[in-house]
């Protein structure tokens, strides 16, 4: 099975002198395709940090990260931008939805920055909300959205660009516990038709319905 995610020895500090903090240190990690993972760490662990790195949202300063077997660990902002768009999606405890634009538009808005057509994008937000249950919402906006219907959208637009990679940042932080293990579900599902899914969570409940668990504590990962 092919390697997803490699971090080999990666490190990350903030802050410089005597009040430099080490959030991530010398991790080691391997995420093969198709993985369901769970990274599961208190607050401070380091884990949004890991996060930002797994996810082309950071470099380190040292050691090396591969995404699909290329090297991100040096690559300039715009580079790491154009990455990301193609291997990535994101979704998160927010939801991030842009309030003056429908579900659908929403969507859409990924697909612009990778080349897409208007009608090429229109297609594939009505194709990926269909996906998720929200094909007869697509044309309401967030506030008209209940906060399941909301990360529904979210995990939509993830799914925008086709990525091989989500990458869920505490997905069900702001849902109630039947909402959660619905999106859980969802995350599921998109596992079994071969999306490598990535959470970030402190709920250890959530982590256990992963395939493999990494902790994450004082920049350390186990």
């Amino acid at each position: 099975m092919k390697q997803a995610i490699q971090l080999d020895k990666v490190c990350k500090t903030y802050g410089k002198g005597h009040t430099a903090v080490q959030a991530v240190k010398n991790a080691i990690l391997t995420v093969k395709e198709g993985d369901f993972l769970a990274v599961v760490g208190p607050s401070g662990s380091g884990k949004s940090t890991l996060m930002n790195l797994i996810g082309a949202l950071d470099v380190p300063e040292c050691g090396r990260i591969l995404l699909e077997g290329l090297d991100i660990s040096h690559m300039t902002e715009s580079e790491l931008a154009q990455t990301r768009g193609k291997t990535i999606g994101f979704v998160f405890q927010q939801f991030n939805l842009i309030q003056t634009l429908s579900a659908k538009e929403n969507v859409m808005l990924p697909m612009l920055f990778q080349g897409y057509s208007a009608g090429e994008r229109s297609d594939r937000a009505e194709l990926v909300l269909k996906q998720v249950g929200l094909g007869h919402r697509m044309h309401h906006k967030p506030g008209e959205l209940s906060g399941g219907e909301q990360q529904r959208v979210a995990i939509a637009r993830a799914l925008a660009n086709d990525p091989k990679i989500i990458l869920a940042d505490e997905p069900t932080g702001n849902l109630d516990s039947k909402t959660g293990k619905d999106i859980l579900k969802l995350l599921q599902d998109l596992n079994k038709k071969g999306k490598t899914i990535i959470i970030i969570t402190h709920d250890q409940s959530i982590a256990k319905k992963a395939k493999k668990i990494v902790h994450i504590k004082d920049g350390v990962v186990k």
